[in-house]
C-alpha cells in the first residue's frame, strides 16, 4: 500500500538534453523548480562535463517526484553504462532524438531490453 502512494507522488517529467530540446519542453510547461531550488532539467552543451551529466542522471533517477526522465540519445551515449544499468520502472527512462542527432533504435537501452525479452 505504501508503494502505491509513492507512485502517485510522481508528477514531474525531467529532461537532460540540448538547448533546443530543453527550450521546447520548457515552453510546453515541463519546467519545475522545487522548494530546495532543484530544477527538473539540465541543459547540456559542449562545455558540460560528463560527471555533471552523470550526477544529474543519478539525482533524477533517485528523486521521488519524477515519473519520466527524457534524455537526448546522443547525450545518453556519453553515459551509456549508467543508462544501460538503469532498470527501474520509475522514473521511466526514454531516449529521445534531437534536432541535430536523429534517433537510432539500435542504441536505445529500453528497446534493447525489449528485444532481449522477445529473443531477437
Amino acid at each position: 500500500m505504501a508503494t502505491n502512494v509513492s507512485f502517485k507522488d510522481r508528477k514531474l517529467i525531467a529532461v537532460i538534453g540540448d538547448e533546443d530540446s530543453i527550450t521546447g519542453l520548457l515552453l510546453a510547461g515541463v519546467g519545475h523548480i522545487n522548494e530546495h531550488q532543484k530544477k527538473n532539467f539540465l541543459v547540456v552543451d559542449t562545455k558540460t562535463q560528463i560527471s555533471t551529466i552523470e550526477s544529474t542522471f543519478q539525482e533524477f533517477t533517485e528523486r521521488k517526484d519524477i515519473a519520466i526522465l527524457l534524455i537526448n540519445q546522443h547525450i545518453a551515449e556519453k553515459i551509456r553504462p549508467s543508462v544501460d544499468k538503469y532498470q527501474q520502472a520509475f522514473p521511466a527512462l526514454l531516449e529521445i532524438p534531437s534536432k541535430d542527432h536523429p534517433y537510432d533504435p539500435s542504441k536505445d537501452s529500453v528497446l534493447k531490453r525489449v528485444q532481449k525479452l522477445f529473443g531477437e
